[in-house]
């Protein structure tokens, strides 16, 4: 398996950056995770959109234009062969001092791996994972937009750091007024009966959650289905009231809940709602998505803007 690191195609034991790079000293950067199933990556262009404006946001220029990046992508997911990959895209402020001015930052690091990823066993996707509410809170949105996702996640880690040490299957962060954010990795929507009918309900980002692409492809598969979504704040209250709940993220895909704090979520059994979103985001991701290997669909590959990239040999 090789990493693209700055033009060069690498053996992933081999792949490094500078010590002095303002991702690895201040978490000064922005990544993408990304999924590609059956040969297809899935919404890289929606990606690459939330990236770019992520880089715009925390005043970092890179060179490559979204399509220079989007071909690096497919080039590396092509050299190593890969048909079904998480992907994590990284761009770093760069090579800079000790210091925390970004102006000594001149040329960004760009990495791309492709890899697998399990965050969950198979089960939990059958039974429901249990939840457990974490003392640490979701950084307030002020100090640290939850729109741009960027490398300092030890907010994150506070919590997931919490949610193992009692055995949980995900930590659930509240902001600073009590209000649901979401899990230490993934968006979260309840189920909820309203005048007789289901709908669904997230958390909205100024109350500290991450604008996630797999949450974005729910709120616009659920109405397909009939469900209306709402993007509006709720409490725990509004789990444990719920009639079931679930997990969204590009690396858990969808994973129901079964209880939060020890409480069941509906009958704590994965509810029929949840099942229907499971199988037909299955049916979604088989089908949407860039090539791979274009030439196996009758097409010709692009010719990508990579002429900087070496194999290492």
């Amino acid at each position: 398996m090789d990493v693209y690191v700055d033009g060069k195609l690498v053996p992933k034991d081999e792949a490094s950056i500078s010590v002095f790079d303002h991702g690895l000293l201040y978490g000064d950067g922005i990544f993408e995770g990304i999924r590609a199933y059956n040969g297809r990556v899935f919404r890289l262009d929606e990606h690459l959109h939330r990236l770019y404006i992520g880089l715009k946001v925390i005043k970092l220029h890179l060179a490559h234009t979204p399509q220079e990046l989007k071909d690096l992508v497919i080039k590396t997911l092509r050299h190593n062969g890969m048909r079904d990959a998480y992907i994590r895209l990284v761009i770093t402020r760069g090579k800079g001092d000790l210091g925390i001015d970004p102006r000594n930052c001149k040329v960004p690091t760009v990495i791309i791996i492709t890899d697998k990823i399990t965050l969950y066993p198979p089960e939990l996707y059958e039974k429901g994972l249990p939840l457990v509410t974490v003392v640490a809170r979701r950084n307030n949105p002020e100090a640290l937009n939850p729109k741009v996702k960027s490398l300092n996640y030890l907010n994150n880690i506070l919590g997931r750091l919490e949610a193992n040490a009692v055995g949980a299957g995900e930590g659930l962060m509240l902001n600073q007024d009590g209000y649901v954010a979401e899990a230490t990795a993934d968006n979260i929507f309840v189920v909820e009966r309203y005048a007789g009918r289901m709908r669904l309900r997230t958390p909205p980002s100024y109350v500290g959650a991450l604008e996630g692409i797999t949450r974005g492809a729910i709120m616009e598969l659920a109405p397909q289905l009939g469900y209306e979504v709402l993007e509006t704040p709720f409490t725990r209250h509004g789990i444990w009231a719920a009639e079931e709940a679930f997990l969204t993220g590009t690396g858990a895909e969808i994973i129901p809940v079964a209880t939060l704090d020890g409480r069941p979520v509906g009958d704590g059994a994965v509810g029929p709602v949840t099942k229907e979103i499971m199988r037909e985001f299955k049916a979604l991701v088989s089908r949407e998505g860039t090539p791979i290997f274009p030439e196996e669909e009758g097409t010709l590959p692009r010719t990508a803007a990579v002429s900087g990239v070496r194999t290492h040999q």
